[in-house]
């Protein structure tokens, strides 16, 4: 069976989520490769890397992101309005989605505030919900 994606980024202060879906999107064989960030700074400072580095590294950038909201150091939604400020300069633009607890009303309607493409889904991550993105 082939990957649906070569890459994937996950990004939750939860180690254990971390693990956990990284295993769900290998087993389904989601994505060929899964890039785990526990702090949303570090996953910016992947995507400064990718964009001093230029062309040549296209094929490293991530086509979905999985990010949780409720985060320490930078939350979620902080991370997603500063990766959109910098998305005319990224070779390939990511799809985002929130994967988190949160039944928040206004998360989800904040989400839709930053951008109508993002995604919205509820925490934990399955091989069901992985099969309904394609």
């Amino acid at each position: 069976m082939k990957h649906k994606f070569t890459n994937v980024m996950l990004i939750d202060d939860s180690d254990l989520d971390n693990f956990i879906n990284k295993k769900i999107i290998e087993h389904s064989q989601f994505a060929k490769n899964v890039f785990v960030h526990s702090n949303a700074k570090n996953a910016l400072a992947f995507f400064d890397n990718l964009i001093n580095l230029g062309d040549g590294q296209q094929e490293l950038y991530p086509e979905i992101i999985f990010v949780d909201i409720n985060m320490t150091v930078m939350n979620g939604f902080q991370f997603i309005e500063e990766l959109l400020k910098n998305f005319e300069r990224l070779l390939v633009k990511p799809k985002l989605f929130i994967l988190t607890s949160s039944q928040f009303r206004e998360d989800r309607q904040r989400a839709t505030d930053l951008s109508p493409d993002i995604g919205f889904l509820s925490k934990p991550l399955t091989a069901h919900i992985l099969e309904s993105l394609l």
